[in-house]
C-alpha cells in the first residue's frame, strides 16, 4: 500500500466505533471508552470525520458545534500515518462542517509539548489564550482559538491549507 494510498476522507458512524476504539487504545494513555466514542457519535451537535485508506482507519477527528463556536474535541493519526497531511486534511474537512452550521470562532486544547501538533494549529490561525494545569494528567493544555473563521481573510487562509 505504501505511501501511493488513495486516502478517503469521510464522516464516522456507530459502524467505526470498534475502528475509533483499537485505535484511541493503542495510541493515548488515557483513552476514550466505546460508551464515550457512541456518546459522541450519536451527538447531534457533533461532526467526526475519518480518513481511512481502504478499510483501515488512518486518522480521526472530531468537533462540537455550539452556536458560533466549533470545539475540536481530538485528533488522532496513527504513528506510522504521521507527516502525511492527514492531520492539515481532517482539520480543512471539520472547519468547513464547522462553517456550514453557522461556528464563527475555533477552539481546541493540545498538549503543550506538542510541538507539532501546535505549529499546525499556528497556521489555521490558532493562538494560544490560556493554559489548563495538569489537564493530560502528564502534561498541560494550551487552550487555543481562531476567531473569525466566517471572514474573508480566514477564507483565503483557509484555501492555502487545503
Amino acid at each position: 500500500m505504501g505511501s501511493a494510498m488513495t486516502v478517503e476522507l469521510r464522516k464516522l458512524s456507530a459502524a467505526d466505533i470498534e475502528s475509533l476504539v483499537a485505535m484511541e487504545s493503542a495510541n493515548q494513555a488515557r483513552p476514550w471508552t466505546r460508551g464515550m466514542f457512541d456518546d459522541e457519535l450519536s451527538g447531534e451537535n457533533r461532526v467526526y470525520l475519518g480518513a481511512f485508506g481502504g478499510n483501515s482507519l488512518l486518522a480521526f477527528a472530531g468537533m462540537l458545534l455550539n452556536g458560533e463556536e466549533a470545539h475540536v474535541t481530538n485528533l488522532l493519526v496513527a504513528p506510522d500515518q504521521r507527516r502525511r497531511g492527514l492531520a492539515r486534511r481532517l482539520l480543512v474537512g471539520l472547519i468547513d462542517e464547522a462553517l456550514s452550521g453557522g461556528a464563527k470562532h475555533l477552539t481546541l486544547e493540545v498538549r503543550s509539548r506538542n510541538e507539532a501538533g501546535i505549529s499546525l494549529y499556528r497556521r489555521f490561525g490558532l493562538a494560544p489564550v490560556g493554559v489548563r494545569k495538569g489537564y493530560y494528567g502528564d502534561d498541560d493544555a494550551l487552550v487555543l482559538w481562531a476567531y473569525d473563521i466566517d471572514s474573508p481573510e480566514y477564507a483565503k487562509r483557509l484555501e492555502g491549507l487545503r
